[in-house]
């Protein structure tokens, strides 16, 4: 049986690529639990400086495998207990936190449909290259569930809470062309082109000043929540940090000799 998630680290790129095509990337158990494996792994490794999150086929993720999920509300409903949602507590929290808190930029190279789960995945990037033949869907109201995988917190950070709210309330898909009019797509390119654009966007991140993306992504984060006050403070704290790193010499220098830089991520 092929593994349900590739992981490959390749020159301080890691790879993790969703790997159930016959079900179009559903999220059973077993997909579920190696995702989360391999995301923590690649946010612990010094060796990865950037992550590229794709997927086979013809989606990139459609959330839940609910033809595993029925079976196990059925499982629930016979035992008297609730364990099924315990899936977002042991798999899409720990995924989402991952993804948005490791310090080093992540890049989802969305193929195809981006749904629940998946579609939440998808924006806890930091930068998302879509097929044009790709679309989003919320898709939770449509089986009676809310939001998850920490879509409550960063749609509507990329596109405004009335419009979030209305893409939840009232799931719909989302072509790629209004995904980047809203502001969930960075950059919407030909299907065919897809692969070759998402690992070019992560081989240049992979490439490129890590403390600095690291602190970058961490402001980004604290000025959602914080005042101008608070967050001039926190620009203060990453900016001494980035400072003090080797790559900043190194792109000063590179600079004044009129180079270009090559980063080694420290």
């Amino acid at each position: 049986m092929a593994d349900t998630v590739l992981y490959d680290v390749t020159d301080g790129l890691a790879t993790i690529t969703l790997n159930r095509p016959e079900a179009m990337n559903a999220l059973n158990v077993e997909a579920k639990v190696r995702l989360r494996d391999v995301v923590q792994e690649a946010a612990a490794d010094p060796a990865v400086r950037a992550v590229l999150l794709t997927a086979t086929g013809r989606a990139f993720c459609v959330g839940q495998d609910l033809k595993e999920h029925i079976g196990l509300l059925g499982a629930d409903r016979a035992n008297g207990t609730g364990s099924t949602m315990s899936t977002v507590r042991e798999h899409y929290n720990p995924i989402v936190t991952a993804l948005t808190e490791m310090p080093k930029p992540v890049v989802a190279g969305v193929n195809g449909v981006a749904a629940g789960a998946g579609a939440g995945f998808a924006l806890a990037a930091d930068y998302r290259v879509v097929a044009d033949s790709a679309s989003f869907n919320t898709s939770f109201a449509g089986v009676a569930l809310t939001a998850d995988s920490g879509m409550s917190w960063t749609l509507p950070r990329l596109i405004g809470r009335s419009r979030a709210a209305d893409l939840l309330l009232f799931p719909r898909n989302v072509s790629a062309q209004e995904a980047q009019e809203l502001g969930i797509a960075n950059k919407v390119v030909p299907a065919g082109e897809l692969a070759a654009e998402a690992a070019a966007v992560a081989r240049r991140l992979a490439e490129g000043p890590t403390v600095a993306y690291a602190a970058l992504k961490e402001s980004l984060a604290y000025g959602a929540g914080h005042s101008l006050a608070e967050t001039l403070g926190k620009e203060e704290e990453l900016q001494a940090r980035a400072g003090a790193s080797e790559d900043h010499h190194i792109a000063v220098e590179a600079f004044v000799k009129k180079e270009k830089p090559v980063y080694l991520g420290r």
